[in-house]
């Protein structure tokens, strides 16, 4: 591989602009090619960043060469062509989530990479957001304590009226597994990031918005074997205090026998000791950009070391697999209306 990065992208929706932001900001990597289904949004973006090789075909992008990455921004019913194309041309590649439709799919996708020899890695960026990393630093160093509880309360407030989802990524409205698959499934990884693997859970999903084809609601309990229950408490119609609901998604409290940690709206975290009244604001330093604390350049610089100069990967395909199991467990529990064991 050259000493630069050279990246070919597939997708040019709403989320997209994210990916190539953080792309021209990394050093060593250039963005060298676009490809999009349809031709105007691609010459768009290759025009506004400079890419100077547009594509309406994976394939014809791939066969020009001189690819070292394939990030794959597109929705989950498009990333099994990417993927085998990827593994045609035996190029590495990052692909957006949700990874696949189901399980079955992914580990399929999966195992078809490693067959090639081509390395895939998953763009699961909210455990790149600043808070959260910033939580795993504290939960090393035992800051809280024996942690005994843990609750996110997922309240975006984009998802009221017949409008709901349309503006930004309007698939939203017909996707059949909705809340859980595209956005719970961000919490499950970030959990697991945190706090390691659950042994059970319990789930109850609902529809809120009748326009929509999914779930919009949910609340997901799980526990650990060493005591500790996790709530994922999520509502896409209701809001949350912020002056950007999507920088978070929410609020969080994480209580441990020695104190509770708080994340807010705005991406502030707080601390409170055990026995005192008063909590205090941690000091940290991120970037309030682009989206999530700047979370998909985080995530885009992580895959970027890893190629560059081979520094562990974290949420590989084949690691991925298990959000997508626990995702799975997680409406069979509904469906089922009872408690499953997910011991891994």
């Amino acid at each position: 591989m050259s000493k630069t990065l050279k990246v070919a992208c597939i997708g040019a929706g709403y989320f997209s602009q994210f990916h190539y932001d953080a792309w021209q900001r990394i050093p060593d990597t250039e963005v060298v090619s676009i490809c999009n289904r349809h031709l105007e949004p691609a010459q768009k973006i290759a025009s506004q960043y400079g890419i100077t090789r547009v594509y309406t075909d994976i394939d014809t992008m791939l066969d020009d060469g001189d690819i070292d990455l394939l990030d794959i921004i597109t929705p989950p019913t498009t990333h099994k062509a990417a993927i085998f194309a990827a593994a045609h041309h035996g190029v590495n590649a990052v692909c957006q989530k949700p990874f696949a439709n189901d399980y079955a799919e992914a580990k399929a996708l999966t195992e078809i990479a490693e067959s090639a020899g081509i390395t895939v890695c998953i763009h699961e960026n909210f455990r790149f957001m600043p808070w959260f990393r910033h939580t795993h630093q504290l939960l090393q160093q035992e800051a809280l304590g024996t942690i005994l509880n843990a609750r996110f309360a997922l309240r975006p407030g984009d998802g009221q009226g017949s409008n709901a989802y349309l503006d930004r990524q309007p698939y939203f409205q017909t996707m059949e597994r909705f809340l859980v698959h595209e956005t719970a499934v961000h919490f499950v990884d970030c959990f697991r990031y945190l706090f390691g693997e659950p042994c059970t859970l319990y789930a109850s999903l609902r529809r809120c918005n009748p326009v929509i084809k999914g779930e919009d609601s949910a609340t997901i309990l799980f526990d650990y074997d060493n005591g500790l229950a996790v709530t994922i408490d999520g509502n896409r119609l209701l809001d949350h205090p912020s002056s950007n609901t999507r920088r978070t998604f929410g609020e969080m409290w994480i209580e441990g026998t020695a104190g509770t940690l708080r994340l807010d709206g705005e991406g502030r975290l707080f601390l409170r000791k055990f026995s005192d009244n008063q909590e205090f604001e941690l000091d940290y330093q991120w970037q309030d950009q682009g989206f999530g604390g700047d979370c998909v350049y985080q995530l885009n610089q992580h895959v970027a070391n890893h190629f560059l100069s081979g520094t562990p990967l974290e949420n590989s395909a084949r690691q991925y697999l298990r959000n997508i199991e626990i995702e799975e467990a997680i409406y069979r529990s509904d469906s089922e209306g009872r408690r499953l064991s997910i011991s891994s």
